[in-house]
């Protein structure tokens, strides 16, 4: 398996230049590099600059959604199609290739209307079915461009590794479009324990993960693939150009396109590894509102949680006392009290130990309104029982936090190997 990230080539086509003092960029954005611009270049647009020839003649299987553009906003499907580097299938994660679909939905199989292109949903396949999907379409070549939000449980992530196991069984190399983490470059928060493997979290790591998709499939690439018993033929990264790990998207200069419907920006974005967590609990995650996973709350409460939460003077969060009426999901048509989480120094603000202060303020306020869900599916979220458990228990938020200190620790050093972002 090739891990080598420095060069991305293909037979008779340009080197792509994946790194810096690789080979030479578009002229306008090598210009943009001498005078120190901070604009940042995705994977995707290191190849289109190039017109796709580095995948011509490639029998692609292309897994993307909307998040798949280019600067102007053109899908990378379509200009492959425009260069006359046109792949054989796509593919489409949670919510669709085309995005159509809500939360644990997808838009099936179909042919895509603007390209002809044959329309396959990869949603909730496993290895095998995706497997016998490459080998019916004909894939030699699987390419992964998706924007990750930087949490565990964002499904997007199991869905690469999902086609990095089924790339490696039909023998298929892998080619992962990058693009920065909107969180940067920090990891926080619990380590999955595998007896709570699912969906939302197939493998061992840290629910904040800090790491791009690309670093990612090199990290699943090393140490988890031969667990399973593969090993991908060939495995290339094409590199973000101007991307540092203490960048938030904010600050990249790129087009936010939601990667799901209740991610409509890089402010949810922020909370969504903390505030996530409260799908696992009967309260309101805010959807069906304007500011999922911002505002947080169930019928019945009011302005004491607010004052409760801000009297902990959390770093770089701010709550407002908020009511509000959810269109769909939890509590349609009901009014709720609640709060709005602002992020106020995304450079001080730690989603997960924020909502963690959040559940605990919370039971003690409300003990007979906050309740876990039945099915226990915080638990899959926070990727252990101890969680829950230890909120229940009455231990404090610096307890808590500090229980996952080590394990943290130690995935940080492993996953240093795997970086390439500095």
């Amino acid at each position: 398996m090739s891990l080598n990230r420095r060069h991305f080539l293909a037979a008779g086509a340009l080197a792509v230049p994946v790194v810096a003092g690789g080979s030479a960029l578009p002229a306008s954005a090598a210009e943009e590099a001498q005078r120190g611009s901070s604009r940042v270049l995705t994977g995707a647009a290191m190849l289109a600059a190039q017109g796709w020839r580095p995948l011509a003649g490639k029998k692609l299987g292309v897994l993307s959604n909307p998040t798949g553009i280019l600067p102007g906003g053109e899908h990378i499907v379509d200009s492959m199609v425009a260069a006359g580097v046109r792949p054989v299938a796509a593919f489409g994660p949670e919510h669709g290739f085309r995005g159509s679909a809500q939360a644990g939905g997808s838009e099936g199989d179909y042919t895509d209307p603007r390209t002809g292109i044959p329309v396959y949903d990869a949603y909730g396949a496993d290895a095998t079915k995706l497997a016998g999907l490459f080998t019916k379409a004909g894939v030699d070549t699987v390419v992964f461009d998706i924007a990750d939000v930087g949490a565990r449980f964002y499904t997007y992530i199991w869905s690469l590794y999902t086609a990095m196991v089924a790339a490696a069984r039909v023998g298929a190399a892998f080619v992962v479009l990058d693009r920065p983490n909107p969180l940067g470059g920090k990891a926080s928060g619990p380590l999955l324990d595998i007896r709570f493997a699912s969906g939302v979290g197939r493998k061992p790591i840290i629910q904040q993960h800090g790491m791009t998709v690309g670093e990612l499939a090199r990290f699943f690439a090393a140490e988890f693939l031969p667990g399973d018993g593969v090993k991908l033929a060939k495995l290339d990264v094409v590199e973000v150009r101007g991307w540092r790990r203490d960048r938030l998207f904010a600050n990249t200069g790129l087009d936010w396109v939601p990667p799901s419907p209740n991610m409509p920006t890089p402010d949810t974005a922020l909370v969504y590894p903390g505030t996530g967590m409260f799908e696992g609990t009967v309260f309101s995650e805010g959807r069906g509102t304007t500011r999922p996973f911002e505002i947080i709350g169930a019928p019945g409460l009011d302005w004491r949680w607010s004052e409760k939460l801000n009297g902990l003077e959390l770093p770089g969060a701010r709550f407002r006392e908020t009511y509000f009426v959810p269109t769909f999901s939890k509590f349609v048509n009901q009014t709720c009290g609640g709060v709005q989480l602002s992020v106020t120094d995304p450079g001080e603000f730690d989603a997960i130990r924020t909502a963690v202060a959040m559940f605990v303020t919370a039971k003690a306020l409300h003990p007979d309104k906050f309740a876990w869900r039945p099915d226990h599916y915080l638990d899959l979220l926070s990727g252990s029982d101890r969680l829950r458990t230890m909120v229940d228990a009455g231990a404090g938020v610096d307890e808590i936090v500090g229980s996952w200190r080590a394990e943290l620790a130690d995935f940080d050093r492993k996953r240093r190997h795997y970086l390439i972002y500095r």
